[in-house]
């Protein structure tokens, strides 16, 4: 299984940035989706965006589309660059892997998942 550790998570402002990065380990191959996905106490967990094994792909949702970049490395990292934080943001945030090389938008689509890391953004 692939182990993956999200880090980035804090307390921002509303209006302001905040970084998350997710370390793949373990069993890694080059041809895999990895996403992120969110929850907030009393929802479902949702999804945010995900990008293809050669990153030339992305999706995003559309509650996060114009204001979060997701981006990978050679290092088996994936990014979520969130800008223009609003207090709805607010949830823990999950890195996850769906072995597929088609870009997975779907919770069941992925496999392995990290343990979160929480963002809260205040108003």
């Amino acid at each position: 299984q692939v182990q993956l550790a999200e880090s980035g998570g804090g307390l921002v402002q509303a209006g302001g940035s905040l970084r998350l990065s997710c370390a793949a380990s373990g069993r890694t191959f080059s041809s895999y989706t990895m996403g992120w996905f969110r929850q907030a106490p009393g929802r479902e967990r949702e999804f945010v965006a995900a990008i293809s094994w050669s990153g030339g792909r992305t999706r995003y949702s559309d509650s996060v589309k114009g204001r979060f970049t997701i981006s990978r490395d050679n290092a088996n990292t994936v990014y979520l660059q969130m800008n223009s934080l609003k207090p709805e943001d607010t949830a823990v945030y999950y890195c996850a892997v769906a072995h597929t090389v088609v870009v997975v938008t779907t919770v069941t689509g992925f496999d392995s998942w990290g343990q979160g890391t929480q963002v809260t953004v205040s108003s």
